[in-house]
């Protein structure tokens, strides 16, 4: 696929690189800040798996432009610098990264927490949908360390067929959970966004890495899951209905007339895990290896014209009566060449029936 046909498909992955955004996700942020007014009161946020980047560029914008603002980007890979943004290379599922992100900002709990990160698909749904319930989980697990009583937490959300678990398990410790889908996500797409806000977490609890949430000890009663009692989550769009379609194909000629230029993304990314398989692609050597005994060569493959390998069928006889024979069914093997249609019977000293005659080839 070219650069042109690839910016002509996502309108948004165009707009982004124009815009100096890092990923086309920036707008999915954006987004559902018009509907819900993330930021608004917001001194403190942070990112978790922040990379590449854009979603940290909003909040720079956002919260870090004013005086005391302040924004923690965390990832377990490295991240270009950004204005604004202090960045912990770090692992979401480990108490010394909640230590650092507290440090950072002081002693003071966070306003508000995202996580737009995503597991590497595979086109398996259960699989992918179990693994972004479990990278959901460990957002918020680290997100009940450093958010403040009443803030919010917005997360990336597979909904698949066992979603309304995670919806309870959000239940538990904020007052409002929403599931927003904004414009800029893909609709052929079932990731959504969890937005949780009135962070409110159960009398008595204290948060712990080393516990996994989805437990019994929270007085959460799971059969509430199943029927008409289960929990019903409000879906909202987000988004206005005249913005670009994700979905939808525009032309490269812009409004103004003028012609339109590839326009290359705004950071590449560091050090990306198929940096090496481009490489090997590069001097051609991600070609499948082929050893000698998995292919035969005959005297065929040495012809200046290949022949075509002879096709061979059998068909089954009719029962016949033959007394001196004593053979209640003959087989008959039938091969076709590009030469000429033969036929012979499985025994060589007997000839085929009267009536049977070679197949075409």
């Amino acid at each position: 696929m070219g650069r042109t046909s690839k910016d002509k498909r996502d309108v948004y992955y165009r707009l982004a690189k124009e815009n100096g955004w890092r990923a086309r996700s920036a707008f999915k942020l954006l987004q559902l800040d018009e509907e819900f007014q993330l930021f608004q009161g917001v001194k403190r946020a942070v990112d978790l798996c922040a990379a590449p980047g854009s979603w940290s560029q909003v909040l720079s914008q956002k919260v870090g432009g004013q005086s005391s603002g302040q924004v923690v980007a965390v990832d377990l890979q490295a991240m270009a610098p950004l204005a604004g943004v202090i960045q912990i290379q770090g692992d979401i599922t480990q108490l010394s990264t909640a230590k650092e992100i507290i440090k950072h900002f002081e002693g003071c709990p966070a306003d508000l927490v995202v996580c737009d990160g995503a597991p590497d698909v595979t086109g398996l749904h259960d699989v992918d949908e179990y693994m972004q319930a479990q990278l959901l989980l460990a957002a918020l697990n680290i997100a009940t360390h450093v958010l403040k009583l009443g803030g919010c937490f917005v997360a990336k959300i597979f909904r698949g067929r066992d979603v309304s678990l995670l919806y309870s398990q959000l239940r538990v410790f904020f007052s409002s959970v929403l599931c927003a889908k904004p414009k800029s996500s893909r609709n052929s797409s079932i990731e959504a966004f969890a937005v949780c806000r009135g962070y409110d977490p159960p009398e008595g609890f204290i948060p712990d890495l080393t516990r996994p949430l989805l437990d019994h000890s929270y007085d959460l009663d799971f059969n509430q899951l199943e029927g008409p009692t289960r929990i019903i989550v409000p879906f909202v769009t987000c988004g206005d209905l005249s913005a670009y379609d994700s979905d939808r194909s525009y032309p490269l000629d812009l409004e103004d007339g003028s012609e339109y230029r590839y326009t290359p993304p705004t950071q590449p990314p560091i050090s990306p895990p198929y940096q090496e398989a481009c490489k090997l692609k590069k001097n051609g050597q991600l070609a499948k290896e082929v050893f000698p005994q998995d292919c035969s060569i005959n005297r065929i493959d040495k012809l200046p014209q290949p022949l075509t390998v002879p096709h061979c069928l059998t068909l089954l006889a009719p029962k016949v009566e033959d007394n001196e024979m004593n053979c209640s069914s003959k087989h008959v093997k039938i091969c076709s060449n590009t030469r000429s249609n033969t036929t012979e019977s499985c025994c060589p000293s007997e000839q085929p029936e009267a009536g049977l005659r070679s197949l075409p080839a």
